[in-house]
């Protein structure tokens, strides 16, 4: 039983959060040259705006929302059912990276980036999915990334809340196939973004949030449940997953020069 995709997205409802800057900004953009309407959220309402000024005015709902409020959550749902009356496909973004090693650890960024990257897309599905179920239709896409596939340096919060991500969407696929409502697991590799500025190191495979948002889309489209990218590099880390302990920590030490 293989799950549905979008096979255009002209006309169809989605809701972007995170879509003030980056890969979720990418993709409202093409999702606008698509036909679709987009509502677009996030914390910074001066770049959603200007994200609007460049949309066709009847096709866009700027609703700037916390991820950590689930009230505000809820309500700019509540605002898309009513001035749409339906919402195909919510594609979450949204998320905060802070480079972290054992000697820095900080329970207070570790904290925050739990509740923006892990709880935060939990409250966006608990919105979302009632209507969902109701109707046996609908998709939910998520933004992980390839970091959730295991332990990588500086990712000492980053990385449990991407794999927190992983599990999330495997259970929700289990759950939700038989609903009819389709779930998209999004592992980019690395993006280049106002997070990954962050990096000192030379990140492989390096990738523009267009090219991101291309493979996010076109994933979507196909109904894949596993959207991963670039291939070359998301790829690479898979085959580490599988691998003895000792073996997968001599690569990493070998070719992660930081």
């Amino acid at each position: 039983m293989k799950q549905k995709g979008i096979h255009h997205f002209s006309g169809k409802c989605v809701w972007v959060i995170g879509a003030s800057s980056g890969i979720g900004q990418a993709c409202a953009t093409a999702l606008f040259a698509a036909g679709a309407k987009v509502a677009i959220s996030g914390r910074r309402a001066e770049q959603l705006k200007q994200l609007a000024n460049n949309a066709p005015g009847e096709r866009v709902l700027t609703l700037p929302v916390d991820v950590t409020n689930a009230s505000q959550i809820t309500q700019a749902h509540q605002q898309i059912l009513e001035c749409w009356g339906k919402l195909d496909l919510l594609l979450f973004v949204s998320g905060m990276y802070a480079p972290m090693r054992a000697n820095e650890l900080d329970m207070t960024l570790v904290e925050k980036t739990i509740n923006t990257n892990l709880l935060g897309p939990m409250r966006a599905v608990a919105a979302v999915l009632p209507a969902m179920l109701k109707k046996h239709e609908g998709h939910i896409a998520i933004v992980g990334s390839v970091a959730g596939y295991s332990g990588l340096p500086k990712a000492l919060a980053y990385g449990p809340s991407k794999a927190g991500i992983i599990n999330f969407c495997e259970t929700l696929y289990y759950d939700l196939l038989p609903q009819g409502v389709s779930v998209h697991m999004i592992s980019p590799g690395f993006v280049a973004t106002e997070a990954t500025a962050q990096n000192d190191f030379e990140m492989p495979a390096l990738m523009t949030p267009e090219q991101a948002a291309k493979e996010i889309l076109q994933g979507i489209k196909d109904g894949e449940f596993d959207i991963h990218f670039p291939k070359r590099f998301s790829g690479f880390l898979k085959l580490l997953r599988i691998l003895p302990y000792p073996l997968y920590f001599w690569i990493v030490r070998r070719f992660v020069k930081i």
